[in-house]
């Protein structure tokens, strides 16, 4: 399985100097399995620069789109995913069933031409739109899970199993309660959460070669963020070293924060995981990184020498 980070910021693009290194553009994650099979997820910003390498294949298009849920930085690249507008390429798109909102009707209301001067039903592509609640469902080798996350509308994080490999896509969610301290008073032990909720997302990503996960605030920031729907990173580190994860990914990353704090963000991370005592490699998503997840769970990271800055 082949993963590559096309957007990695939360909230709203954030270009510019301060964000070269780790990127500007919201969310967009491209998935690989095995056989070839596309797997894209979320299409914020970074969907753009997607769609211009895959049409730089030069041959027809069909993958799968996941949306974790429908606020705008997940979904604003759509309209600017070239392959969509293309007869012939075929796309099915799964996202959260919500009965006041569904997901092709936000993506149509985003592309009224009050807001937007092309409408859905002006692209050229096959879309077949699929709503999802908890549960797993196959595309092509791959299993996925459905996980509700813990924000302010109705958001999936998702589990992607090829054989024995899993990725874990869970961002835009935060806690359900703090932590309890160790019983025996040992504070290297790891504390538990709380709350069953957070129990089960541990559960969910239990044994993950690779973790995406939101880490929007620092512990200190997230203070006066509660109910914004986002994670501090000691809450990612923590339910990832309790999950058993292989390979964690500070994700989601504050518009505000340049490349600079992220740096010392993973610096953190790893000194709160050797405080634990606990094996766990921990980076930042970079716009053009890519992670390769053996059949075994072992991976190889490499980064790109340039930023990629049913209907009918």
């Amino acid at each position: 399985m082949k993963i590559r980070f096309w957007g990695t910021r939360g909230s709203i693009p954030s270009p510019g100097p301060s964000t070269v290194r780790y990127g500007g553009n919201t969310p967009c994650v491209e998935v690989r399995a095995e056989d070839g099979t596309l797997i894209i997820i979320d299409c914020g910003s970074g969907i753009r620069e997607l769609g211009n390498a895959l049409l730089a294949l030069r041959k027809p298009v069909k993958g799968s789109i996941l949306l974790s849920h429908t606020h705008w930085d997940h979904i604003q690249g759509f309209p600017f995913f070239k392959p969509a507008f293309i007869p012939g390429n075929e796309f099915v798109m799964y996202g959260p069933e919500d009965t006041n909102h569904h997901i092709q009707k936000v993506l149509e209301g985003q592309m009224e031409h009050k807001y937007f001067p092309v409408t859905l039903n002006m692209m050229g592509a096959r879309i077949a739109f699929h709503e999802l609640r908890e549960g797993r469902f196959n595309i092509g080798n791959a299993t996925i899970s459905v996980h509700y996350m813990n924000h302010t509308s109705l958001t999936l994080g998702f589990r992607i199993t090829e054989g024995d490999t899993v990725l874990c896509y869970c961002t835009d969610t935060e806690p359900h309660s703090l932590l309890t301290e160790p019983a025996d008073g040992d504070r290297t032990a790891l504390r538990k959460f709380i709350h069953r909720s957070d129990s089960r997302f541990v559960e969910f990503i239990r044994g993950a070669d690779l973790l995406i996960v939101d880490s929007q605030y620092t512990k200190e920031e997230y203070v006066s963020k509660k109910g914004w729907g986002h994670s501090s990173i000691d809450y990612a580190v923590l339910a990832a070293l309790l999950g058993e994860v292989k390979r964690l990914c500070l994700f989601h990353h504050d518009p505000e924060h340049p490349d600079d704090l992220i740096d010392s963000f993973v610096t953190y991370s790893r000194s709160l995981i050797e405080h634990y005592g606990t094996p766990l490699e921990v980076s930042a998503a970079q716009e053009g990184m890519e992670v390769h997840l053996s059949s075994k769970g072992a991976h190889d990271d490499s980064v790109t020498t340039t930023n990629p800055s049913s209907r009918r």
